[in-house]
């Protein structure tokens, strides 16, 4: 697509990327995603924050082409994502300078060889002139990297947030809907977002202070009613856990099914919400956006020798990652002899603060004494949830 304008003399321009479905070998990328660049050209000079993906230099590039000089290039964030295509920015605009502060400028000299000679540094707060045009600089750290800041342009109050507030979505509409809010978004700030949420809470207040009309993230939508999702992150990062319950499992002999059968009916009859996961087709991303609202996670798996199925410590792995605000967790599951299973996924969350509900693990398949504990297990987390806002 062509450059395509926000406000007079700024620019959305960069790459979507319809078909790319894995990111960071990791991360599912069901709707594509996008890379976003802005261009703002002020009455003395003109910036490019960001640039793209390497493999979507080309699409920059023909941007790029009614732009003779481009005097400073800002760089946000040191991810390739969002810098791989620097050094070809710089080699077509032999005359522009790197603008970002000194973390950032090590990350881009260290991943993508940039001579130091080619960049500027600047402090949080401070302002670059382009004319009639200002860049004042917020340092916005942990979102998702320890140096990225947002950059706000003070005369039309857009504030580019780099991968603050974005999401992967590939869409031909330059601004979000509540959808997006509610779902690219919530599962962008569960993926990459919500081990740092503190952080993030206080990046969040602290942009709020700017008079901001319009948000432009480096990935996905704008936002022209930027309340919409700076509310959302504040529900995301600071608010009380719901009454949800997730459960994660894994099966093999169906003697686990059996008991996360059971104890989901048994959640359900005692009005606890629940959204379960079979870890053979989990998709990461659901996992995440559940984990977001969350208030007791349950991790079943059958014992493989003497620990969980390995998809299980995966699930458990990625819990502890994320740093959910759940306030409970526990392990349910079965064993043919012997093992330590509890133990090992107990360890695998350690990071997590949570008080642990004791453990269900069956012996072969479940009894009826077996469906007992279950029960027992229900009310625990029935009366854990009872003062807790519908999911």
């Amino acid at each position: 697509m062509k450059l395509r304008e926000i406000t007079p003399n700024v620019y959305l321009g960069g790459a979507v990327d319809w078909d790319r479905r894995l990111f960071d070998s990791l991360i599912p990328l069901p709707q594509g995603t996008s890379y976003n660049a802005y261009v703002v050209r002020g009455s003395e000079r003109t910036a490019l924050l960001d640039t793209v993906d390497p493999p979507k230099w080309e699409t920059l590039k023909a941007q790029l082409a009614d732009f003779p000089t481009i005097d400073y290039v800002i760089h946000h964030h040191g991810e390739q994502d969002h810098s791989g295509s620097l050094p070809f920015v710089l080699e077509l605009y032999p005359e522009a300078t790197v603008v970002t502060n000194e973390k950032c400028k090590k990350e881009l000299i260290d991943h993508l060889h940039v001579p130091e000679d080619r960049f500027q540094t600047i402090k949080d707060g401070e302002d670059l002139s382009l004319g009639d045009k200002t860049l004042h600089f917020i340092f916005t750290p942990w979102v998702h990297w320890p140096e990225t800041f947002s950059t706000f342009l003070v005369e039309d109050g857009i504030l580019f947030s780099c991968d603050f507030f974005g999401s992967h979505l590939a869409t031909t509409d330059m601004y979000a809907t509540g959808a997006v809010v509610d779902g690219a978004a919530k599962r962008y700030y569960a993926e990459i977002m919500m081990p740092f949420a503190p952080q993030v809470a206080k990046d969040v207040a602290k942009v709020a202070e700017h008079p901001v009309r319009i948000i432009a993230p480096s990935h996905g939508p704008l936002y022209d009613h930027p309340a919409a999702i700076m509310d959302a992150y504040r529900e995301w990062t600071t608010g009380e856990p719901r009454n949800l319950a997730v459960i994660a499992y894994v099966t093999m002999h169906e003697s686990t099914r059996l008991i996360v059968d059971h104890l989901t009916a048994a959640l359900a009859d005692r009005g606890v919400a629940v959204e379960r996961f079979d870890l053979t087709t989990v998709d990461l991303g659901e996992l995440a956006m559940a984990l977001v609202d969350a208030a007791s996670i349950v991790i079943g798996t059958p014992t493989v020798i003497r620990g969980p199925h390995p998809l299980a410590s995966y699930a458990a792995v990625v819990a502890n990652a994320l740093k959910p605000k759940a306030t409970h967790a526990t392990v349910v599951g079965s064993f043919g002899w012997a093992g330590k299973t509890v133990e090992k996924l107990t360890e695998l969350m350690g990071d997590l603060k949570v008080e642990l509900y004791d453990p269900v693990m069956v012996k072969g398949m479940p009894r009826g004494e077996d469906y007992d504990q279950l029960d027992v297990l229900a009310d625990r987390i029935a009366k854990a949830h009872k003062d807790l806002r519908p999911r």
